[in-house]
């Protein structure tokens, strides 16, 4: 049979990038954060299984030990020195600590169960790892990266209080850091996002 399209290459970048995506969602569920704690940077994904009633259909696609829809996805460069070829040397614990961060906001948010949320991860070479992020936002269009934008903001010093609060603390809020800003979406808009996302998604 003739084949009219490109030929299939194993080492084309995108190729590559869905192969280092793909051996994420292979890697064993952890609490969040992992217990143990390790070195470099990479990929993550969040797994939300709890009963806040407008993630309810989220949380039945990650029961039962299937963790097939993550609501956020992530990355951590690594801020190792550089080696003699171009790469970069991990020397901390990047992933870990990204993850660690997120423990605590979610921790901090009245209206979730830090409990409820799981996590894969995987040390990759920094090269891969903003194609592999895109990727998996690209295949699960997570709520959080794409609806909910702000969960993975740090703040930012003095200023903070006067800039717009996030969509995600508006809907989740606790972070003291967060509290003082505004945004101008009320709860029932931002709500109404999540349900329409979600129903785009076939979830609803």
């Amino acid at each position: 049979m003739m084949n009219n399209g490109e030929p299939y290459n194993p080492l084309d970048t995108r190729h590559l990038g869905e192969a280092v995506a793909r051996a994420l969602l292979a890697r064993p569920i952890h609490p969040l954060p992992p217990e143990r704690r390790f070195v470099g940077g990479g990929i993550y994904t969040i797994y939300y299984t709890g009963e806040f009633p407008l993630y309810s259909a989220i949380a039945s696609r990650n029961q039962n030990n299937q963790f097939e829809l993550p609501i956020y996805v992530g990355k951590a460069i690594p801020k190792g020195r550089r080696t003699g070829g171009g790469g970069l040397r991990a020397e901390g614990a990047d992933v870990h600590s990204r993850l660690t961060k997120h423990a605590s906001s979610i921790g901090a948010a009245e209206n979730l169960d830090l409990d409820a949320f799981y996590c894969r991860y995987l040390i990759v070479e920094p090269v891969w790892i903003p194609l592999a992020e895109e990727l998996l936002i690209r295949w699960f269009s997570p709520l959080w990266n794409t609806v909910l934008p702000g969960f993975g903001n740090n703040p930012v010093g003095g200023e903070r209080a006067t800039q717009k609060r996030s969509l995600w603390d508006v809907l989740h809020p606790g972070r003291g850091w967060a509290a003082s800003g505004v945004n101008p979406r009320s709860l029932e808009d931002i709500e109404e996002r999540v349900r329409r996302h979600l129903k785009q998604l076939g979830l609803t």
